[in-house]
C-alpha cells in the first residue's frame, strides 16, 4: 500500500496537500482506485465553518485526510470513492455536525470536487487547486 501521510495534528502544513495528491495518484496508478479531493471554503472570519471542518476532520475514515489551507479553506481526500459517493459522505458529515451541535445558523460552505482516476493518476497541486477553489483573488 502507500506510505502513510503525516499525522493529523500537522494537517495545516502546506506540504500536506502535495502528499494528499501523491497518495491519491498512487492509489489510482497502483491499485486502480478512484479518490476524490474535496475543496471546502467558507466566509472569512466564520468560526462556525472552522468548527464544521474540525468536526468533519474528526469523523473521517482512517484512510481519509484533511488539509487546512487557511481558516476559510480546507481540502479533504476521500480515498476509494467517486464524486457521487464523496458528495454523500460530506453531506452526511455536515448534517451530523448540524444535528450534533444545532448551530443557530448554517455556516456558509462552498464545495468543489476533483476526481483522481486511474485514467489520470499523475497530478500536481496546479492541476487540482484551480478546480477546488476559485482562481480569482478575493478582495479584502
Amino acid at each position: 500500500m502507500t506510505a502513510p501521510l503525516s499525522p493529523r495534528p500537522d494537517n495545516d502544513d502546506p506540504r500536506m496537500l502535495r502528499e494528499m495528491i501523491q497518495k491519491a495518484s498512487s492509489l489510482a496508478a497502483n491499485y486502480d482506485l478512484t479518490s476524490v479531493m474535496v475543496g471546502a471554503s467558507g466566509v472569512e472570519g466564520d468560526r462556525l465553518f472552522s468548527e464544521m471542518v474540525d468536526y468533519i476532520g474528526s469523523a473521517l475514515r482512517v484512510d481519509d485526510v484533511i488539509c487546512r489551507l487557511t481558516r476559510e479553506r480546507a481540502v479533504f481526500l476521500l480515498a476509494d470513492a467517486n464524486q457521487e459517493r464523496a458528495a454523500e459522505i460530506i453531506e452526511r458529515l455536515m448534517n451530523g455536525f448540524r444535528s450534533h451541535f444545532t448551530p443557530a445558523r448554517d455556516p456558509h460552505v462552498d464545495l468543489a470536487f476533483f476526481e483522481v482516476t486511474p485514467e489520470r493518476p499523475d497530478l500536481t497541486v496546479r492541476d487540482v487547486l484551480p478546480t477546488l477553489f476559485d482562481a480569482t483573488p478575493a478582495s479584502h
